[in-house]
């Protein structure tokens, strides 16, 4: 089976071992949704048995059926959020080229959609080998769509893995120019202080958290963080 990106044949292999460890009954009813091509049933299906992965798979399969971009997109945040949840190494570049693969052929469909692109050029850069590309991509979403949140976000992220760190911080801080409500750069701005051994900075960033979030439990805990960093500086 095809995608304008490629081949999902890889994949394959990941079902034909999870089925495996299926008891009877639940292989007929997955093998019953399969000849029905009911690619929700399946999705759901491997979701409940906690194979992010594989549902991710019915999502394209699903958008293969449909042709419908939303669809294609679907499947490629579902491929793009399972790496965090598999056990298997082998699979997560397996994961990143089908994130790519879907992610592409919605934009065929839809290339205007922003935050695709962006989720495009964060799989080249974390699951491929041309980073470049996906930088590339980011810039060109740049052009057009500078105030976008997550656009932003993935810059600062990929420079904080690259040890860019005042890229970074830029990065963040046009985040909160952009969206003043968006409380977790200010922990992001936080982490990048401590990271230089700028405590005062560091103090300060989590400070300006624990007073503006209405989460209770964060805050106390933040706020036990601070107290900790200023014993240190005391001791």
């Amino acid at each position: 089976m095809k995608t304008a990106g490629g081949e999902i044949a890889a994949m394959d292999i990941y079902v034909r071992m999870a089925t495996k460890n299926l008891a009877p009954a639940e292989q007929a009813k997955m093998q019953e949704f399969t000849e029905k091509k009911a690619f929700d049933s399946l999705r759901t299906f491997w979701t409940t048995r906690r194979r992010p992965d594989l549902a991710a798979l019915m999502a394209e399969r699903k958008a293969l059926a449909t042709g419908d971009a939303a669809d294609f997109f679907d499947a490629g945040n579902r491929y793009y959020n399972s790496v965090r949840f598999t056990r298997d190494e082998s699979e997560v570049p397996v994961l990143f080229q089908s994130a790519i693969r879907s992610y592409k052929a919605g934009l065929e469909k839809d290339p205007s959609n922003a935050d695709a692109r962006i989720m495009l050029a964060s799989s080249y850069v974390e699951g491929s080998q041309q980073p470049m590309e996906g930088i590339r991509i980011l810039q060109e979403v740049e052009k057009t769509d500078s105030n976008n949140v997550k656009l932003q976000l993935s810059f600062a992220f990929f420079s904080v893995k690259s040890g860019q760190l005042d890229k970074a911080e830029k990065r963040f801080r046009n985040v909160l120019q952009i969206d003043s409500t968006y409380l977790e750069a200010w922990l992001h701005l936080a982490d990048l202080y401590e990271q230089r051994g700028q405590s005062d900075s560091t103090i300060a960033m989590l400070s300006r958290y624990a007073s503006q979030t209405d989460d209770i439990t964060a805050k106390l805990e933040v706020t036990r963080y601070i107290d900790q960093l200023k014993n240190k500086k005391t001791n």
